[in-house]
């Protein structure tokens, strides 16, 4: 035992610590969080950490100074100017749009102020038939869902708030407002005053417009028409005293944009409403381009004036493959002797077909000639001045029918379909109406103009064919009147007239057509001209585009009779 202790007390001596002993003092430790350094020794800081943390700190002190003296002294005043920026902000001052006036100073649309949304005026138009394709609709500007407007300009989408929008477009102006620390509005004041758009009267005639609105949708709804379009141009001048295009739409709901189920009905429409067809429809003439093709041959000498050509219903043309089976190009009627006058008055089809592309001893103009001289006219081209007078068209040609139908050869039967408008003829109500204002105006192919303005000069390319030429097709339209020609349906007491008829077949099986009618007014003295038609009716009836312009006139007789005064 003794041994033992002894050994014990040798081992503690040379630093041995027992198990127990450990257990022992372990059990005696007090409770420290090791975590925030209790029970440990604490060291003093050295002198040279603390001399390094007084440098930072007086780096830090120095910086602040430099700093606080530029801000409070040096640029003081730049950015106490700043500060006061900082509570100014610029808004918006919405101008209003022109408003725009038809010829007679009627209101067609204008600027109304609407309580609910008092930031800009709203867009109200003349709701009356026959007026929205030349108004068309605009879009108001747009903000997002805080309030912030991201498309500040109201934007025209069609007619003329879309094309006539630099006259009629407002300059905005701005304001600054001054807001307090809680955002409140101390003050306001105006930077740049806004400017108004100009306002516009247009060479529209309202009440016309409406009145030919009228007669086409209801001939359209009672015959099986799917839509019309007619077109009223001032011959001196260009002007277009009423532009209608059958079926139209709202432009009022359109640039309101609330009435979502009346907007997606007219876009899902078969009638397409939002087809300008007085501008953009592109149908066959069919015989309404007869007097053009009249005039090509007497300019070219390939026909007189007294020169008779018999229509006994139809010519043959010799198969040059098959002699038993001749080309049979058919007239509407059989006609007898007829010259220039009469052939336009009974609108004969054997006639053009024979100074169009000859015949036996006939010469023909060929389908260059006629090319040339019916884009003399407008035909062929868009019309010009800006976007909204619409489509080129088309006129056959050899090149065009190899390009069409992959590489077929041209034939003479191609030259006497084209001739009496027909083939691939496409023409626009508008260039019709230019093409018989250059008629009565004895060869001024004017620009069309939709405002009216005082003292400007029209603007006109001058066709290049004796006065005597257009001075036989004008009394040919006439007989079409007067002398039991096709036009005779225009014939009305007391309202002088010249005109042409058109019925363009469509498709193989021609059991629909377009039925056209076109002239001017008054005879003697020319101031208007006309166009008119009706699209995709039944073959079999008998009641078209002519009805329509009969009834044009009767009510222009009552209505407005200063426009049947002859010009000066």
């Amino acid at each position: 035992m003794r041994f033992l202790r002894k050994q014990r007390n040798g081992r503690r001596a040379r630093g041995e610590v027992y198990p127990n002993e450990v257990f022992l003092d372990a059990s005696n430790l007090p409770q420290f969080d090791r975590h925030q350094f209790e029970g440990r020794i604490e060291r003093p800081i050295s002198r040279r950490t603390a001399l390094m943390l007084g440098g930072v700190f007086c780096v830090a002190l120095i910086l602040i100074l430099l700093r606080t003296f530029s801000l409070q002294i040096r640029d003081g005043e730049r950015y106490a100017d700043l500060s006061a920026q900082n509570r100014l902000r610029h808004s918006l001052i919405f101008g209003s749009r022109g408003v725009l006036y038809d010829r007679n100073k009627i209101l067609l649309a204008w600027n109304i102020v609407d309580r609910t949304e008092p930031e800009f005026s709203k867009r109200a138009y003349l709701r009356e038939p026959g007026l929205a394709h030349v108004l068309g609709f605009m879009k108001y500007p747009s903000k997002d869902k805080f309030g912030f407007y991201y498309k500040v300009d109201f934007e025209g989408r069609a007619g003329v708030e879309k094309y006539y929008n630099e006259y009629i477009a407002p300059q905005h102006g701005i304001k600054i407002v001054e807001t307090d620390a809680f955002g409140n509005v101390a003050s306001e004041s105006v930077l740049k005053p806004p400017k108004d758009g100009g306002n516009v009267t247009l060479s529209i005639d309202a009440r016309i417009s409406r009145a030919l609105y009228t007669f086409i949708e209801r001939l359209a709804t009672e015959r099986g028409f799917t839509g019309g379009a007619a077109v009223i141009m001032d011959v001196k001048n260009g002007e277009l005293l009423s532009l209608v295009s059958f079926p139209e739409y709202d432009s009022q709901i359109l640039t309101d944009g609330v009435d979502r189920v009346a907007i997606q009905k007219a876009l899902d429409s078969p009638q397409m409403p939002f087809l300008n067809r007085a501008t953009n429809g592109l149908y066959t003439p069919g015989s309404i381009i007869k007097p053009f093709i009249a005039l090509a041959a007497l300019a070219e000498g390939v026909i007189t004036p007294e020169k008779e050509i018999v229509s006994t219903g139809s010519i043959s043309v010799p198969n040059p493959f098959d002699r038993n089976k001749p080309s049979v190009f058919r007239d509407w009627k059989a006609h007898g002797a007829v010259d220039a006058r009469r052939a336009i008055a009974v609108s004969s089809d054997v006639y053009f077909y024979e100074i169009g592309g000859g015949f036996e001893e006939q010469r023909g103009l060929g389908i260059e000639k006629i090319e040339k001289y019916v884009r003399m006219f407008g035909f062929g081209e868009e019309p010009p001045g800006n976007d909204f007078f619409g489509e080129a068209g088309v006129i056959p040609t050899p090149e065009w029918k190899r390009r069409t139908f992959d590489g077929e050869s041209w034939n003479l039967g191609n030259t006497y379909h084209t001739a009496i408008g027909q083939y691939g003829f496409q023409v626009t109500p508008l260039q019709v109406v230019r093409a018989i204002a250059a008629v009565g105006n004895g060869g001024r192919l004017l620009e069309p103009r939709l405002l009216h303005e005082d003292d400007v000069s029209p603007a006109y390319t001058l066709i290049p064919i004796d006065a005597s030429a257009f001075e036989v097709v004008r009394e040919g339209m006439r007989d079409a009147v007067t002398a039991g020609g096709t036009a005779s349906g225009l014939y009305i007491p007391g309202v002088s007239v010249a005109g042409k008829t058109g019925t363009a077949e469509l498709g193989i099986s021609k059991k629909l057509v377009h039925s056209w009618v076109a002239g001017f007014f008054p005879y003697e003295k020319p101031r208007f001209a006309f166009a008119i038609i009706m699209e995709r009716g039944p073959r079999e009836n008998t009641i078209g585009a002519t009805f329509v312009g009969r009834q044009l006139l009767e009510w222009i007789q009552v209505y407005a009779p200063e426009y049947l005064k002859s010009a000066n």
